[in-house]
């Protein structure tokens, strides 16, 4: 009799497809294997943390979400990972669609690592609901948007240390090969000395990223949804996109340090809006018109996104300046580009990657005095740059720079910068611990951003 009820309710779970069901997920049995939970995958990020697969990694994701044009998004792109003919994978999606998705995550708990990139309001929420009921989170940047949501995070991480489990954010950028090369050259005194002190005019370390609202991921046309330009719901550019540039400049210039935010000063902030045509917002997002949550930000039938912002602040006793802008669109043949400078007592190193780069990230290392520096730098990169990678070499320039020609294998791409990311954190979930300094230079980069968010809305 049991066995016949299991059967018609089988049956009945497959009749109402993706309909919501009190039936409860039940966990696989796969050892000590880690078990992801996809929730309300909102961004194009959720799905690539799934490009590659894991060996530490159940090949079932269990995923949580309203229905809507988002999750369908989401399982699109891993259809197209799992059949895709070079090195496709083979993830399944055990799926749960319907308005509590939140709940029915956590009441299941059918894995042990909660996956969530999407609306930014929204997140720091769902990584307290996590923490609270014992699971790990994997989250997308930015956790908080805002000052309210800082002192959450902060909540977040007291109840996740009582917890044993980890909050991390993907910090994609750390992997790019010019900015790991950056960070490598600036710890060699012989060559760049040590940061300067700086100045607001002169920062000792700057970072400025342009992006793109239109832009192909994955090979397609990336569709954004409507709400990724409320900056009620993305968040404001000084706390989204320069969330990676703050993680840099404390990785880069403070290398396993812990950052206390009693050394942080906010010098100056300012924000102002990109604004979209009619035409341009429905390219990129597939609409007709303006739904009505954006018609506060509508001027002359043109949308204003706040999602440029630029920061100067001091970080234990050094100048940095972080600055983020958005186009609609990148010229032809270009993309999103990188900016940044390191100013050191021997040498300053910098990244371009402007129209003689080939739109491509270069590293330039800029000697303050010319006599004896290109032995220095040879021997440099024949005892230490090498070794971390392999064929590089150095090029003289016109202008008594150097150009640091880093060999392609190394330039793997954004996309799969959240593999390597991804496998990091599954390094720190096996040892049940991040590095000594990854949470408070967490708190102390949300709390650089939320200083600059607040500072600029003054002016």
């Amino acid at each position: 009799m049991k066995n016949k009820i299991a059967f018609l309710l089988l049956l009945l779970s497959i009749a109402c497809g993706e309909k919501k069901t009190d039936t409860k997920m039940v966990e696989a049995k796969t050892g000590n294997k880690v078990k992801l939970m996809t929730l309300d995958p909102g961004h194009f990020h959720a799905a690539l943390v799934q490009k590659k697969m894991y060996p530490q990694v159940d090949s079932t994701i269990y995923l949580f979400a309203p229905d809507g044009p988002e999750v369908k998004d989401f399982l699109n792109k891993i259809n197209s990972y799992n059949s895709r003919e070079e090195s496709p994978t083979a993830w399944k999606v055990e799926k749960y669609l319907g308005d509590d998705y939140l709940e029915k995550m956590i009441a299941d708990k059918p894995g042990n690592v909660m996956i969530v990139a999407g609306k930014n309001s929204k997140k720091i929420d769902y990584v307290l609901e996590a923490v609270k009921a014992g699971l790990n989170v994997y989250a997308d940047k930015p956790l908080v948007i805002n000052p309210e949501g800082f002192k959450k995070l902060q909540q977040a991480f007291d109840i996740a240390e009582k917890n044993g489990v980890l909050i991390y954010d993907i910090m994609t950028e750390r992997f790019e090969s010019t900015t790991l090369m950056q960070k490598t050259f600036s710890a060699l005194p012989d060559v760049f000395g040590e940061l300067v002190d700086g100045t607001p005019e002169e920062p000792a370390i700057s970072k400025e990223s342009v992006h793109h609202f239109f832009k192909y991921v994955s090979g397609q046309p990336l569709v954004r949804p409507a709400w990724f330009f409320d900056v009620n719901e993305e968040g404001e550019g000084i706390v989204d996109v320069t969330t990676h540039l703050v993680d840099l400049v404390q990785w880069e210039a403070f290398p396993n340090q812990i950052i206390d935010t009693n050394n942080i000063e906010m010098v100056k902030a300012k924000r102002w809006p990109t604004v979209l045509t009619t035409d341009e917002f429905q390219k990129v997002t597939g609409l007709d018109g303006y739904p009505e949550y954006l018609k506060k930000d509508l001027k002359d039938d043109k949308l204003n996104v706040f999602c440029n912002g630029e920061m100067v602040y001091k970080i234990n006793g050094k100048h940095a300046k972080v600055s983020v802008i958005w186009n609609y669109q990148a010229p032809e043949g270009t993309g999103d580009t990188h900016y940044s400078i390191m100013r050191g007592t021997k040498s300053d190193l910098v990244i371009k990657q402007g129209k003689e780069e080939g739109y491509k990230p270069t590293l330039y290392v800029v000697p303050h005095q010319t006599d004896g520096f290109e032995e220095v730098l040879n021997k440099a990169i024949a005892d230490k740059i090498s070794k971390q990678f392999q064929g590089t070499a150095m090029e003289k320039m016109g202008d008594g720079s150097y150009k640091v020609n880093i060999p392609d294998t190394f330039k793997i791409g954004h996309e799969a910068h959240f593999g390597q990311v991804t496998e990091n954190y599954l390094k720190y979930m096996e040892a049940g611990e991040l590095p000594q300094w990854e949470v408070p230079n967490m708190i102390s980069k949300y709390y650089t951003t939320t200083k600059a968010y607040e500072l600029a809305k003054k002016n």
